[in-house]
């Protein structure tokens, strides 16, 4: 999705005068592809008729990396990714509090379930994932 596209996302669902940075939500999704452990390819519900793809991060964890530097690594992503899939699964998700991530190209949103339950804690409560805060992410080899 390109820039143009996100931000008139944003600005669609913007409640508050930081339209450009963070959509509140709540915005319905389907879920494309799983890419990784932490990370969603959704059609989003943006309006009446209208959907937008893009890849999702999940707010507040990070999950090992599919092309980690190690074994352990690669096989603890692998679960990850697995487990997140079975989790959305025909689901029709929920994002929540969508901003744009840092690195461009997505965003970053709370995701929950048809039923509200919060994707990411699924994912931390099972030791797939590590809570995040944006800043420098630590290695999992050897973790």
């Amino acid at each position: 999705m390109s820039s143009l596209t996100l931000g008139l996302v944003l600005t669609v669902y913007a409640a508050s005068g930081d339209a450009a940075d963070r959509v509140e939500g709540p915005v319905e999704a389907e879920v494309l592809n799983v890419i990784d452990g932490d990370t969603l390819a959704l059609r989003v519900h943006i309006w009446i008729g209208q959907t937008v793809d893009m890849h999702v991060r999940i707010a507040g964890i990070d999950a090992p990396e599919l092309h980690g530097r190690c074994p352990s690594e690669r096989a603890r992503a692998a679960a990850a990714r697995d487990f997140l899939a079975q989790r959305v699964a025909g689901q029709k998700l929920r994002l929540e509090d969508v901003r744009n991530d840092k690195y461009g190209g997505r965003v970053i949103a709370e995701v929950r379930d048809g039923q509200g339950a919060d994707i990411g804690t699924a994912l931390l409560t099972r030791g797939l994932a590590r809570a995040y805060d944006g800043g420098r992410r630590e290695g999992w080899c050897g973790a």
